[in-house]
């Protein structure tokens, strides 16, 4: 007499609210971790001069920041990959909300620099973290638009920067101002709260859980075709975001005598066409990830004599919006692209750690803008550099390969949205 086999067990559901506190939790901890970066951008004259430093002194505490992140990717995703995505999740919003907190008490030009690297290593964390954790969770058919709605949490963290620094700095004395807005930058700690309460750990992870460090690297190492294109790719896509964004209010403000409030009122509108560049692009995603980052990065190159050379406040703010639709249409894609590409046992590794060396290797962006500036002028400096990098980020994606909607679950559990 035959036994019968057991049923195998049914798939596990994940409920829509599970997925949308997740989400949040992710998209979230992106906005309000840009948040804390992009403030010093809209204030960098009020900082060197407290601190009796040139600007370049300043820029070259953005260049830390960004340097440091690889650092934060690599401890958090390997924590991550061990012990769940949602406890290196909650240190790491901590971490960053606090030390963005004590770069208000600063004293001294030293300190604040200090200060401001080892928030890149919580800067660093917090992508890779928060975005297997979203992509994870996420329904496979919904994974693009997901992504661009993730993605944008960095434009909506600039856009919030820039609401800060108007609605701010122009009611405190300068010396004081700066400092009120990095005090504001400790509020995302609160967010630790809600992780802890609302978010469910990821069913992917439980699944591929990595057994210990030495196979995470292991599995890294055994990817390392893949890792290193991923590294190229997200080192060009550092020089394209970060090349359009970081010195673009100190070029309205230098060059076209702009007030801080129109300065501040152009980065909020630019920010939206952000928004609506991510999630848009990250829709379209779902016919094609490569081919939607093209289109993208085709309507930023076509812009660039607009966003670059326009005449006036309204013209340039134009070619702004529109850079930013395209700049941020293609990084809308990227937590769907990598994490797709990424082996399962090390998606909270790979992605953020890829990620993060390409900030590594594309950190002195600023400084070569600005060097750039000094001998072409600020114009044809943006200009030049960042049609070199849309030419070879297109190249770059027409050589690669992706995985779209590559499931990331057992097949016995395969997920199932709730209805």
């Amino acid at each position: 007499m035959s036994s019968a086999l057991p049923p195998p067990p049914p798939p596990f559901t994940i409920s829509r609210r599970a997925q949308a506190h997740a989400i949040t939790a992710s998209f979230l901890g992106w906005t309000l971790d840009a948040f804390d970066f992009f403030i010093l951008v809209f204030m960098m004259d009020r900082v060197a001069a407290d601190f009796h430093v040139d600007k370049a002194a300043i820029v070259a505490t953005l260049t830390g920041t960004l340097a440091l992140r690889p650092v934060g990717a690599l401890i958090f995703g390997m924590l991550a990959d061990r012990y769940g995505r949602r406890r290196p999740l909650i240190a790491n919003v901590i971490c960053f909300s606090l030390v963005e907190l004590c770069c208000g008490f600063a004293p001294n030009y030293t300190v604040f620099l200090l200060l401001r690297c080892l928030y890149g290593i919580g800067m660093g964390g917090e992508w890779g973290v928060g975005a297997s954790l979203a992509m994870e969770i996420a329904p496979q058919g919904r994974r693009g638009m997901l992504s661009g709605i993730l993605q944008s949490g960095y434009s909506i963290g600039y856009l919030l920067a820039a609401v800060a620094a108007w609605a701010i700095l122009p009611h405190f004395a300068p010396h004081l101002g700066w400092r009120v807005m990095f005090w504001s930058g400790g509020l995302p700690a609160l967010l630790a709260f809600y992780i802890r309460t609302r978010v469910p750990e990821s069913e992917a992870w439980k699944q591929h859980r990595a057994p210990s460090v030495s196979s995470l690297l292991r599995t890294l190492a055994g990817h390392g075709k893949t890792f290193a294109y991923l590294v190229g790719l997200m080192t060009l896509m550092m020089f394209l975001s970060h090349g359009t964004q970081d010195l673009f209010p100190d070029f309205l403000h230098e060059v076209h005598k702009f007030s801080q409030g129109t300065v501040s009122s152009i980065a909020i509108f630019y920010n939206v066409g952000a928004v609506l560049g991510a999630v848009v692009f990250g829709h379209l995603s779902e016919a094609g990830r490569r081919h939607s980052m093209i289109a993208a990065l085709a309507l930023s190159l076509i812009v660039i004599p607009l966003w670059a050379f326009g005449r006036g406040a309204a013209w340039l703010a134009l070619g702004a919006f529109l850079m930013q639709v395209g700049v941020q249409g293609a990084w809308g894609v990227i937590p769907a692209h990598l994490n797709e590409l990424a082996p399962d046992s090390a998606r909270g590794l790979m992605p953020g750690l890829s990620y993060q060396l390409g900030i590594l290797f594309a950190a002195p962006v600023n400084s070569i803008e600005y060097y750039l500036r000094d001998r072409l002028g600020y114009p044809t400096a943006l200009a030049l550099f960042e049609t070199v990098v849309i030419v070879s980020l297109a190249a770059a994606l027409l050589l690669g390969h992706e995985q779209r909607g590559r499931s990331f679950f057992h097949q016995a559990g395969s997920p199932a949205s709730a209805p």
